[in-house]
């Protein structure tokens, strides 16, 4: 009797011992699995890649350009790719040992110590969420671009009389999006795996036919010198005459492109061995969009017939996109015909669907960690999973309907995109500060390396990680273009003042006596013995 029992138990234990590695690293930081672990790389890698994207920089594009010309456009993105690299290699370190869905915030918590953990949580949790939500909108703006662009092109262009989507229209566009995002999103996460993995597939071959194709259509092209070498302010359309400023905001574009990588951490929970994949994806991510991102950027360039005209409001485009015009401009010349330009298009707008998609999906994984750890007003409606898909539905419309309702400035504002990128951005990427941080200062024997680990290179990679996103969130506060007047102002800083002065006062006056961080709902022990409890 006494044998047969140990051997169960054994055979308990071992099962137990031989679960997924993701899966016990979790338990051992205290939360049971809820989600359903059907992930691998290549699907994590899929969603991470989407939400990224190779066009991402589209709608910066010409403004960008304008700002300091080619050259700074294009050595600039070189130079934002070198100290990303920092920050993507101190958060895959903290992803291998921490692979949860809460990620950002629950690094934090823990990094942080019994101490300052609660607030370090609090700040990086509400960045987060700010940043993730608004990178929703942010997607829905550029899909809404590419498809006016669309539609303009089909019915005749600005010129012979096609229709031109206003504003009104417009925002029924972004609210299309966002909406569809939020349904497709309420089904089981094999199907958005599945959409993702056509996504990466529609991005490298549609990313790969765009950047090859564009400049053989294009007759002539620039020369290499102009793409390179060539600088110049315009302060007559920026209001921008200093040359220091202007390539700080020429270089928006490449600070914009290049994050989002994290989505890779928030899907840890779903994704077998993801204390090893997440760093994977996160990783390779940043290796694939930087050098597919900068070679789109080198096609649009080279291609350019007519720099002035591609602002003109009389142009085919109406000046309201420039990369749609540079691409009208090619296939116009050298086919005259515009259905070149319109299938570009459609694979620029494929992208961006795409993106928002698993922007959507990561927005809501994190709003589910955070009420899961009681984090938000509500917490128990947006904890839900649904019991049969396993995915937090709640917490889905929920990223959806603020996303909604941030853009209804569309309506009335100019600026409406340079806002929500803003915002995102510095929600999105001063989420990254706090743990970055917090890894950089705590004590070594503290922290319980997972297998990737960055050993005595921790320091300087956390510090210059940590400067980086410091210097890119400051620059996303600036005004972007003089002088300032109300239907081009950057709302922002107003915006993200407003948000973390009420988010500082909850702390302050009431979530500081009950919020301490990420809340446990698992205990190993207990959990082994009930187990082997059932068994027996």
């Amino acid at each position: 009797m006494g044998s047969e029992e140990e051997g169960h138990v054994g055979i308990t234990y071992r099962t137990v011992l031989e679960m997924d590695s993701g899966e016990k690293r979790l338990n051992e930081l205290g939360y049971k699995q809820e989600l359903r672990r059907e992930m691998n790389l290549m699907k994590t890698l899929a969603i991470t890649f989407s939400c990224m994207s190779v066009f991402t920089g589209t709608p910066l594009y010409g403004q960008s350009l304008r700002y300091a010309g080619p050259a700074s456009l294009l050595w600039g993105w070189v130079v934002v790719t070198f100290f990303t690299w920092f920050v993507g290699i101190a958060m895959a370190e903290i992803c291998s040992s921490f692979p949860t869905t809460g990620s950002l915030y629950f690094w934090a918590a823990h990094l942080a110590g019994p101490k300052w953990g609660p607030f370090a949580s609090w700040c990086c949790a509400w960045l987060e969420t700010i940043g993730v939500i608004s990178g929703i909108g942010a997607q829905a703006y550029s899909g809404s671009q590419a498809l006016q662009m669309i539609i303009l092109l089909s019915t005749g262009t600005n010129k012979g009389g096609g229709y031109f989507a206003p504003r009104g229209v417009f925002l029924c566009m972004y609210m299309g999006l966002t909406f569809i995002w939020a349904v497709l999103n309420t089904f089981a996460l094999r199907v958005i795996a599945f959409l993702n993995i056509i996504s990466i597939w529609w991005q490298v071959i549609g990313g790969l036919v765009v950047i090859i194709m564009l400049p053989l259509v294009a007759q002539p092209t620039q020369r290499a010198s102009y793409v390179f070498t060539y600088f110049q302010t315009s302060p007559q359309s920026t209001g921008i005459s200093s040359k220091p400023y202007a390539v700080i905001l020429s270089i928006l574009l490449s600070n914009y492109c290049l994050y989002g990588y994290d989505a890779a951490a928030h899907l840890t929970e779903e994704t077998k061995g993801s204390d090893r994949t997440g760093p994977t994806a996160i990783l390779s991510t940043i290796g694939i969009v930087s050098v597919f991102g900068w070679f789109y950027t080198l096609a649009l360039t080279f291609s350019i017939q007519d720099l002035e005209y591609l602002y003109d409001p009389n142009n085919e485009t109406a000046g309201a996109l420039v990369p749609a015009q540079i691409i009208y401009d090619a296939f116009k010349r050298r086919f005259h015909s515009s259905t070149g330009a319109i299938v570009f298009m459609c694979i620029i707008w494929g992208s961006f669907f795409f993106c928002g998609l698993s922007v959507t999906t990561t927005a809501s994984r994190v709003v589910y960690a955070l009420s899961r750890d009681r984090g938000i007003p509500f917490s128990a409606t947006w904890r839900k999973v649904h019991p049969r898909n396993k995915v937090p539905i709640n917490a889905v419309w929920l990223c959806a309907a603020i996303a909604m309702l941030l853009g209804l400035p569309i309506l009335k504002l100019d600026v409406v995109f340079t806002a929500i990128i803003s915002v995102s951005t510095i929600g999105w990427v001063g989420g990254y500060a706090v743990p970055i941080f917090a890894r950089m200062v705590m004590a070594e024997k503290h922290f319980k390396p997972g297998p990737f680990y960055l050993g005595k290179a921790r320091r300087p990679i956390c510090l210059v990680a940590f400067l980086w996103i410091c210097y890119t969130c400051s620059a996303f506060l600036l005004p972007t273009i003089y002088p300032l007047r109300w239907k081009t102002f950057n709302y922002a800083p107003v915006a993200l003042g407003v948000c973390l002065t009420l988010i500082m006062l909850w702390w302050v006056l009431d979530a500081r006596k009950w919020f301490k961080g990420p809340v446990r709902n698992i205990d190993l022990q207990t959990d082994i013995r009930g187990f082997c409890h059932t068994s027996e």
